[in-house]
Formats: structure tokens, sequence, C-alpha cells
């Protein structure tokens, strides 16, 4: 005779209660972030309220893609985002965009906090974050490597950690600064700018400058620069 057994997996019941644990979490997690971003803004001299304004405009702009140039793709478009019509085949243009507010943001504080060392007559620290930006500029280049059908890719933990290794031997004073414009200028001249010639090469229907539409690269890098520094 059969017997019919009901029992639930251990599994589940675990999964059931990591969810829980996630979701009680979260407003704590959400807190940290935020918290830390806003601190890395007061560092550079901004307010707490303004910190946090920044943080919600790269927020939002992060999901904005503005298309600023079409190439054709020299490669054949992984997952054969092919058109057909009238008995032909017509390959998909790589799209080159531009997350306005991820990259747009972190220029604009660069350039402002280049602004008030030139105001400041910090002209010593001014050539030292010159050359900081260099520096991170040919490392990200060297290490950022095209990927089919994704972009240009680097490994996350390379940007921050060269930027608060230079700032930290080079800057005197204002290394704060000085580990924000060379990790954001940087990576976006390195891995992103540097790589331009690349991207008809990638197989990829969309290529973004400044992230993929999530918090990446650039500003991310500003602000674990600012933070470890």
């Amino acid at each position: 005779m059969k017997k019919d057994y009901n029992f639930i997996p251990i599994g589940f019941p675990l999964f059931i209660a990591f969810l829980v644990f996630l979701f009680l979490l979260l407003p704590i997690l959400v807190f940290l972030y935020t918290g830390g971003i806003v601190a890395a803004f007061a560092r550079l001299g901004f307010s707490p309220a303004t910190g946090f304004l920044l943080f919600l405009f790269t927020l939002i702009g992060s999901a904005i893609n503005i298309p600023i140039k079409r190439l054709k793709s020299k490669m054949p478009l992984i997952q054969e985002r092919v058109v057909n019509f009238f008995r032909g085949s017509y390959r998909v243009l790589v799209v080159i965009s531009e997350d306005i507010l991820v990259a747009l943001i972190p220029i604009i504080i660069s350039l402002y906090e280049f602004i008030r060392m030139l105001v400041s007559g910090h002209f010593i620290q001014i050539l030292i974050t010159i050359i900081s930006v260099i520096i991170v500029s040919v490392f990200c280049h060297m290490f950022a490597k095209p990927v089919k059908g994704v972009g240009i890719a680097i490994p996350f933990f390379l940007p921050p950690f060269i930027t608060v290794l230079v700032a930290f031997l080079l800057a005197r004073g204002n290394a704060a600064a000085v580990a924000y414009i060379s990790g954001t200028l940087g990576t976006l001249i390195g891995a992103d700018i540097s790589n331009l010639d690349k991207l008809d090469e990638l197989g990829a229907p969309v290529a973004s400058i400044g992230g993929a539409g999530t918090f990446d690269g650039i500003f991310l890098t500003g602000i674990l620069s600012v933070l470890l520094i």
C-alpha cells in the first residue's frame, strides 16, 4: 500500500526567511548607501542637502540614455539583431548613447572642484590633479577590455584603487578633491572616450558612455575614491 508523505523542503523556509531578512535589512542598506554618498559629497564641500540632491538627480538620470551618434557595426550584433526588409538583411546600427546625468554630474562637480583650486591659487594642487588624471586614465585604458555584445568593461575595483593610491602618494591637503577629479575624469577618459574607436567592433546594439542605465564606473569611482582616501 502506497503512503503519501507531505513535507516542506527545508530549503523553502530558509529561502522565505532570507527574503524577510533582506526586506528588514533593506532600509538600513539604503540608509548606509545614501549616507555614504552624502558623506562623500560633504568631503568635497557640499552641504548634506546638496549632496542628497546630487545623488537623487544621478539616480534619476541613470535611466536616461540620450543617443548622440550612430555607427555601422563592423561585427555581427550579438543575438542576431538583424532587420529583414524587401528581400534583404540590414544590420542594426550601433547607437552610442550617454547616461546624461550619470556622466554629466561628475564632470560638473570635477570642474567645480578644479575652479575652486584655481580661485584659491592652489596651482601646485592643480598640477597634481592633472598628473593624477593622466595616470588614472592610462591605467584604465590599459585594463579596459572590449567585451563583445556588452561594451567596454573594466574590473570594478581597479579605478578606485588606482585613484586612491595616486591621490595618497601625490596629493597634499585637498586629497579628496584630487581623488574625485582623477577618479571620475580618469575613468571617463581612459575607459570610455579612449575606446570610442572600438565600439563598432563589439557587436553591441547600444554602447553607453558614463554608465549602462545603472550606477557604475564613473559615478561610483568618484564616490569610493573620496570615501577611501
